[in-house]
């Protein structure tokens, strides 16, 4: 055992004549490496910690405050309009100091003082600044002489070298919409979906609800954006993920692939190694703060909150609602192989693990040949089942012994690593193969991740990696982000030798992982099981497709003038009259970063002009031509909406916190209760491309990620997520349930397909020949007949 092998560092006999204390170098030298790293590592912090808090000042700036101030004292000129000489006069103790000292110190207060209140005009000039969002609404690839001055303004005062967290304080908070617009747009965007009669009973509710009770809650909600940072953030963590009794995994996490194409080594414990070791410096530079702050246009800050638990966070079940545990500076890992679970340090000597050293670690977990434990093998299906139950099996059975301990160190571990023993990933060769992929990502075998943590890496052994995610810490995106960077870090920087080993010498030194001790007596075992059922008929039940498109991608819709989102927007509302017969609540996530805490929006995809865009194209009557403005009329109106919810004036999240402050004030709307009840049965997402810097893609075009994908929302609707890579293709991710007889994913996915070719076709005209051209080099370079 590691403790065991660290111990015998430290050796002492007690004799007659006194007390034979032996020490080890070796064991001395990483005390001290330890220290030194740590304390390192706390100058670095609280620097980067001063440098965000005086951002975007710098603390070079107060010195020239002082010296100014200083200077004047000498030129008898006084730029403090006489309130240094009132400092001077009411210093403390100032009997005991020299007229010349009583000047100096007061000179260097009102500087400090001055060069605060600078810091914080502009903070609030800036945020000023950010509030205003015209810059949005403009059309793509042209920009009005006011939004231009605005970008050069915010450029300006945000000074240079922000790091992570430096926009912070300067980011607006996230406004409250009036009531008035919130239900004329909720009317608008129902009306397409409701019968006359049901839309008139719908439009009475929502005026007895706007003339009665709406305004006593609505006061509460502006006083709550007052005084929190956000009205929405808590909550929607609170009552959405939070709060949830069901299973989390299918119906909460998500997952996240692996690069599509390419494979960097087919050595399991090789890739493990070299990706942990990539998350690591990625964890360092997050606890540094010094990752570059997100920003639209590459000008205009986005939120950096939700990064901050990215690491060494666990969601804990509760009776009546779970919490989020977040704990800084744990320095191990717990690895899932075969039913038994490893603790492994990631640290030596002060500091991380090599890539080589790792593999090594990773590798004897590997050849190690020992069953799992009475009740280990499916302990962690108690993750995947109901939380009461997976709470109240916690109290009882792991609060305290050697059962404690070892789930103290899941929870506080780093991370969660399942070394898999079956081989996954896109293989051209297999049907499906996809598809399998996604279902081991998203459920696996229901008890070989702890669903629990902020993210469970996944690694194959074909060398294949994925992530499945927890989402009541953050969204999609911003494990996104630090994915990104780990392949980017793990092909292009870190790299591996010809046998496709981790680069680096091999240190056979290292404790060996130590094993996680249980003690599981026949009940919990039974809960175990109970949990262990209830999820696999879940995943079971898990009907995926992953669709590869590859026809066209971005650069031939950007071509057609119209934006890429929209444009798959309303190929997936076709789909789903195609493929259903009828028009649904479609929910497409928006996010609302631009404001601090922000988190997550709706736009209501289906919308009356995109439902008459999808009758002209099932209208045999219908031209071409009208079709084509029927499309572009929908397209303008969803990316007003997106814009919309992106600017703080969605519908849903208003809707949401208003309801919430109903049941606090325990006032009754059969309005508020109809809205919170429908179905969302078309839930969409799109997975954002962030740092495209990375990696060239046109120089090393295989080097693309497959994005991720989600469970199926409603038990009769469908889940498609969607990522556009590149110029030339998209990849979808679509779930539904096989226990609806009127869902089928690979039925949608052909829809999806169809849809696409169909829209791209109004643009295939003698107007038009740039867009044809440019599809023709497409399919070419992709080997497609064209069709």
């Amino acid at each position: 055992m590691a403790e065991a092998h660290q111990a015998v560092g430290f050796q002492f006999t007690v004799r007659p004549d006194g007390v034979d204390l032996k020490l080890s170098q070796e064991v001395i030298k990483n005390i001290y490496l330890s220290g030194v790293t740590a304390w390192k590592k706390r100058a670095i912090q609280f620097k980067n910690g001063v440098l965000a808090g005086v951002y975007p000042a710098s603390p070079s700036s107060w010195l020239i405050v002082v010296i100014a101030m200083m200077s004047s004292l000498y030129i008898r000129i006084d730029p403090s309009l006489g309130m240094i000489d009132a400092i001077k006069e009411n210093l403390p103790h100032r009997d005991y100091m020299s007229v010349q000292t009583r000047a100096v110190l007061s000179a260097i207060l009102f500087a400090t003082g001055l060069w605060l209140f600078l810091i914080y005009l502009l903070r609030y000039t800036l945020k000023a600044l950010l509030s205003y969002h015209g810059w949005i609404f403009e059309s793509h690839g042209k920009m009005s002489t006011s939004t231009k001055v605005w970008l050069s303004l915010v450029k300006m005062f945000s000074g240079r070298r922000p790091l992570l967290y430096s926009f912070q304080a300067s980011l607006p908070r996230l406004p409250v919409p009036s009531v008035d617009d919130t239900i004329h747009r909720y009317l608008e965007s129902v009306r397409p979906l409701l019968d006359s009669k049901q839309f008139n009973q719908m439009e009475i509710l929502a005026n007895d609800f706007k003339n009665s009770k709406a305004a006593q809650l609505q006061r509460y909600l502006i006083l709550k954006s007052w005084w929190a940072t956000n009205y929405v953030s808590d909550w929607w963590e609170e009552y959405i993920y939070l709060r949830g009794r069901s299973p989390i995994m299918v119906n909460s996490n998500f997952y996240i692939m692996d690069l599509l194409y390419v494979t960097p080594t087919h050595r399991q414990a090789a890739r493990a190694g070299n990706v942990v070791h990539a998350m690591l410096q990625y964890r360092r530079k997050l606890e540094r703060g010094e990752h570059a702050p997100l920003r639209a246009v590459g000008t205009v800050p986005m939120c950096s909150t939700q990064m901050e638990r990215m690491f060494n966070t666990t969601r804990i079940p509760g009776i009546e609602t779970d919490i989020v545990q977040h704990l800084t500076d744990r320095k191990h890992l717990i690895v899932y192989h075969k039913g038994r679970f490893f603790q492994l340090w990631l640290y030596t000597g002060g500091r991380h693990l090599l890539p080589s050293e790792l593999e090594t670690q990773f590798q004897r977990i590997l050849n190690d040949t020992s069953e799992p434990q009475q009740g280990e093998l499916k302990l962690a299906a108690l993750t995947a089942g109901n939380r009461v139950p997976w709470a109240r099996t916690r109290i009882k059975y792991f609060s305290q012994g050697v059962n404690k301990v070892s789930l103290d160190a899941i929870e506080s571990a780093s991370f969660f690593l399942t070394l898999d023993d079956e081989p996954q990933g896109y293989d051209p060769a297999k049907t499906r193969s996809l598809d399998s992929y996604a279902k081991s990502l998203l459920h696996g075998k229901c008890y070989d991740r702890w669903f629990d943590k902020s993210f469970n890496l996944i690694s194959y052994p074909n060398g294949k990696m994925g992530i499945n995610a927890e989402h009541s810490w953050a969204d999609a995106p911003i494990v996104g982000h630090m994915w990104e960077f780990v392949l980017s870090t793990d092909c292009f920087h870190l790299g591996y030798t010809e046998e496709g080993h981790c680069k680096g010498d091999v240190n056979k030194g290292l404790p060996y992982p130590t094993r996680l001790q249980w003690q599981i007596p026949k009940e919990c075992q039974d809960a175990i099981e109970t949990s262990y059922l209830l999820a696999k008929k879940i995943a079971d039940d898990v009907d995926f497709h992953g669709c590869l498109f590859t026809e066209f991608g971005k650069g031939l819709i950007k071509k057609c003038r119209t934006s890429p989102d929209a444009f798959i927007q309303l190929a997936l509302q076709l789909a789903q009259f195609r493929d259903q017969g009828e028009f649904c609540l479609t929910y497409e996530s928006s996010m609302t970063r631009m404001f601090r805490d922000g988190r997550t929006e709706t736009v209501r995809s289906c919308t009356s002009e995109a439902v008459a865009f999808v009758r002209a194209m099932e209208d045999a009557g219908a031209t071409k031509a009208q079709r084509l403005a029927l499309f572009r009329k929908a397209a303008d109106k969803h990316q007003n909406m997106y814009r919309l919810a992106m600017t703080g004036s969605g519908i849903d999240r208003h809707l949401f916190c208003l309801y919430i402050m109903s049941k606090y004030l325990c006032v009754d709307s059969p309005f508020l209760e109809k809205v919170l009840s429908e179905p969302w049965k078309l839930s969409t997402s799109q997975t954002p491309q962030q740092q495209l810097n990375l990696v060239d893609i046109n120089k090393f075009p295989k080097y693309v990620g497959a994005g991720g994908g989600f469970g199926p929302v409603a038990d009769d609707g469908y889940g498609v997520s969607y990522i556009i890579v590149g110029e030339n293709l998209i990849t979808f991710h679509i779930s539904s349930k096989f226990s609806s007889p009127d869902t089928d994913s690979y039925r949608f996915g052909q829809h999806i397909w169809k849809a696409m070719l169909d829209i791209q076709a109004l643009f295939k005209s003698d107007n038009d020949k740039k867009v044809v051209e440019h599809a023709k080099h497409a399919q070419v370079e992709n080997g497609k007949k064209h069709i």
